[in-house]
């Protein structure tokens, strides 16, 4: 069983609901403060707000692009980044345009993303840019061989565009959440690309699978619970 101090420092404690008051952000932060999670991811509407209450600690600001669609121009998405830098975030996940990655058009993958890590690195040369590619949608209704190369296109595009995270979901997709498949696949194919299991990790058995699959953070809303589970 992984330790939970280990499982904490691995967490991005969220908060992404459409009504979201600052009361439960600020609670959600006391949570991040309280178990040492390793940041909190809001709507960009907080992230100021964030950025000031964990000034002094080591938990990162992270907040979300193109959110949750993934289907804004990459120089909207470029622009919200920026702005959201400026603001703050440390941590930026941003969502691809999944019809891209359904098509496995590298080219147009790697060339959105590269506008968003070019925008946020002319700001600050450290910002950590996670990648949002919706595994469960490129693993659904198709062999596991074209999943399989969905998958490892995404990674190529994520990876040339300079990210450094590679993600599996929003969390509000139909098609699902973080699989120990697609984490696995993600692991393997991603080469020096780091790996977030978002979305339907609930419980500690989910976080220890996610992470013993290959994933090196995870995005979860219950993460007070799964540190407290035993």
């Amino acid at each position: 069983m992984t330790d939970a101090t280990d499982i904490a420092s691995r967490i991005d404690h969220t908060i992404l609901a459409a009504e979201a008051s600052a009361a439960q952000v600020d609670q959600v932060i006391d949570e991040a403060l309280q178990h040492r999670f390793a940041a909190v991811c809001v709507n960009p509407i907080f992230i100021s707000h964030v950025r000031a209450r964990l000034r002094e600690s080591d938990v990162q600001p992270c907040t979300v692009i193109g959110f949750p669609l993934g289907a804004n121009t990459a120089a909207m998405k470029a622009g919200e980044a920026a702005m959201a830098v400026r603001s703050g975030a440390a941590e930026v996940d941003v969502v691809c345009h999944l019809p891209h990655l359904l098509a496995e058009d590298l080219l147009a993958a790697r060339g959105e993303l590269m506008e968003v890590v070019y925008a946020v690195r002319e700001i600050r040369r450290n910002v950590v840019v996670k990648a949002i590619i919706e595994s469960a949608l490129l693993l659904r209704d198709v062999s596991a061989d074209q999943g399989e190369a969905r998958i490892k296109t995404a990674c190529q595009a994520v990876r040339e565009a300079g990210c450094d995270f590679i993600k599996t979901s929003t969390g509000f997709h139909p098609a699902g959440g973080a699989s120990v498949e697609a984490v696995r696949l993600m692991a393997q194919h991603g080469e020096n690309l780091k790996v977030k299991a978002s979305g339907g990790v609930r419980t500690r058995a989910d976080a220890e699978q996610m992470l013993h699959a290959g994933a090196d953070r995870l995005g979860c809303s219950a993460s007070v619970s799964i540190v407290a589970d035993v």
